[in-house]
C-alpha cells in the first residue's frame, strides 16, 4: 500500500507456499470499525428513541406451545394460558413476570448520561445472540405477582431491547436466568440510528503480499483456482444470485424463534426449509415416514420421521455423529395415551364449526435416561403455520419434566392434512 495509517513496512510476516514460493506480507496494525461514528454522535439517547413506543401503549405477544407472552411496553409483562372448555367459561391462568413501577421509565438512565458525561462512556451490555455479541438497552420491571419458590418475592424481569432494522418490536425470547427471574429480549428498529447500538460486525482489512526474489508476482496454484473461478463464474452467476438470496431469507427467519420460561426447559429450535416436492408428494412421503424432518441450532439437532422415531443428535469432525433415540412409534401404546390425553385439539371458527387447530403424537421407548432409569419418552406436537415459504419447517423441543419432551413441528404442510385426524389424531393423505 502507498498510503494509509494501518499499514507500517516493519510489521510484516514472511508466507511460504507448499512450491516454496516466498513473499512478504504486510499486516494492518489494527481493525478500524465504528470508533470515529460513535465518538461524534450527538443524537438521541437510547431512551429518547424507545420512547414513542412505551407512549402509543402497544403490545407485543409470543404465543408457546402453552403459554403466551404478553409485553405492553413500558407497562408489564404477562405470561398466560387460556383454557376453553364447550358450554364452560374461560379459565385463565397467568402471572404478571414485572411492572413497571416508575412513572417515565426511560429518564433515570439518560438522565444520568446527561448530568454525567463520564456515565454516558461506561460499558454498554451486550448478549450472545445467534453467536453475535449484540448491544442491548436495559429496562428493568420489578413489582411482578409473588413467587412461592422464593419466599413470595415479586417475579422482576430486564427487557432487552436490540437494534434489528427489519424488526416490528417482536419478542424474540423470554428465559428464566433464574428462578423467578426473567430476561426478554425485544427486537426493534427504533435503536438502529444510534451507533453504539447496531450489531458490529467485524471490520476486514486487507493484507498485502508481495513477491520475493525468485517467486512468482502470484503463487502458481492461486493463479489456477482463479483461471477455474473464471470458467465457473458466467453460467452459475444468476443461481448463486437466487441462493445468497436465500440463505439471507433464512438466517432472518431464523432468529425468530421460540423460547420457553419456567419449568418449560428450553432445548433448542431452529426453522430448516425442506425441497420443493409437490405437495401431493410431500405429504404421501412425509405420512410413510420416508421424509423426515430436520432442525434445531447449537449442540443438538432434532430428526423427526413420522410414525417411525424422535432422534436428538450432534455431528461432530473428530469423533463423529453421536445420537440418542427421544422416542420410537408404537401405534398400539400411542392409543392407549390418546384414551387418557387429548390427541386433537380445536378452533372454533366463526360459523360455530370446528377445525383442528393441533394434533398430539406420543413416542415412547427411547433410550434410557440416566436421572430417571426410564426410557425417555417424547409428545410431537404438530400445528399448522402459515408462511410465505410453503415448505417451511419450525422444530422446538422443550423438556417439562427429566427426560419427557414436548417436541413442537410447525409447517404450512401440516395445515394440508389437520382435518384427517382420526378420534386418535392419526392422519392421512387428504382425499
Amino acid at each position: 500500500p502507498t498510503t494509509g495509517v494501518l499499514y507500517k513496512e516493519d510489521n510484516y510476516i514472511i508466507m511460504t507456499t507448499v512450491d516454496k514460493e516466498k513473499y512478504k506480507c504486510i499486516l494492518p496494525l489494527i481493525a478500524s470499525g465504528n470508533e470515529e461514528e460513535e465518538k461524534d454522535y450527538k443524537g438521541p439517547t437510547p431512551g429518547e428513541l424507545l420512547e414513542p413506543l412505551f407512549k402509543q401503549s402497544s403490545c407485543s405477544y409470543r404465543i408457546e406451545s402453552y403459554w403466551t407472552y404478553e409485553v405492553c411496553h413500558g407497562k408489564h409483562i404477562r405470561q398466560y394460558h387460556e383454557e376453553k372448555e364447550t358450554g364452560q367459561k374461560i379459565n385463565i391462568q397467568e402471572y404478571y413476570l414485572g411492572n413497571m413501577m416508575i412513572k417515565n421509565p426511560l429518564s433515570e438512565p439518560d438522565q444520568e448520561e446527561k448530568e454525567n458525561p463520564k456515565e454516558s462512556a461506561k460499558e454498554i451490555p451486550t448478549k450472545n445472540i445467534e453467536g453475535q455479541m449484540t448491544p442491548y438497552y436495559p429496562v428493568e420491571m420489578g413489582n411482578g405477582t409473588p413467587c412461592s419458590l422464593r419466599q413470595n418475592l415479586p417475579r422482576s424481569s430486564t427487557m432487552m431491547y436490540i437494534c434489528h432494522p427489519e424488526a416490528k418490536h417482536e419478542i424474540l425470547s423470554v428465559a428464566e436466568v433464574t428462578t423467578c427471574e426473567y430476561e426478554v429480549v425485544i427486537l426493534t428498529p427504533l435503536l438502529c440510528s444510534h451507533p453504539k447500538y447496531r450489531f458490529r460486525a467485524s471490520p476486514v482489512n486487507d493484507i498485502f503480499c508481495q513477491s520475493l526474489p525468485g517467486s512468482p508476482l502470484k503463487p502458481h496454484n492461486l493463479e489456477q483456482l482463479e483461471k477455474q473461478q473464471e470458467m465457473m463464474k458466467m453460467p452459475f452467476r444468476r443461481v448463486k444470485e437466487e441462493e445468497m438470496h436465500s440463505t439471507k431469507e433464512e438466517k432472518f427467519s431464523s432468529i425468530h424463534k421460540p423460547v420457553a420460561v419456567g419449568s418449560h426447559q428450553l432445548l433448542t429450535v431452529g426453522t430448516t426449509h425442506i425441497s420443493k416436492l409437490t405437495d401431493d408428494q410431500l405429504i404421501k412421503e412425509f405420512l410413510s415416514g420416508s421424509y423426515c424432518f430436520h432442525g434445531g441450532v447449537g449442540w443438538w439437532k432434532y430428526e423427526f420421521c413420522y410414525g417411525k422415531y424422535v432422534h436428538q443428535y450432534h455431528e461432530d469432525k473428530e469423533s463423529g455423529k453421536t445420537s440418542v433415540v427421544v422416542g420410537t412409534w408404537s401405534k398400539e401404546e400411542h392409543i392407549e395415551w390418546s384414551r387418557k390425553n387429548a390427541a386433537r385439539t380445536y378452533y372454533l371458527r366463526e360459523d360455530g364449526t370446528q377445525t383442528v387447530r393441533m394434533v398430539s403424537h406420543f413416542y415412547g421407548n427411547g433410550d434410557v435416561c440416566d436421572l430417571t432409569d426410564k426410557p425417555r419418552q417424547v409428545t410431537v406436537k404438530l400445528k399448522c403455520k402459515e408462511s410465505d415459504s410453503p415448505h417451511a419447517v419450525t422444530i422446538y423441543m422443550l423438556e417439562p419434566h427429566s427426560c419427557q419432551y414436548i417436541l413442537g413441528v410447525e409447517s404450512p404442510v401440516i395445515c394440508k392434512i389437520l382435518d384427517t385426524a382420526d378420534e386418535y389424531g392419526l392422519l392421512s393423505v387428504p382425499s
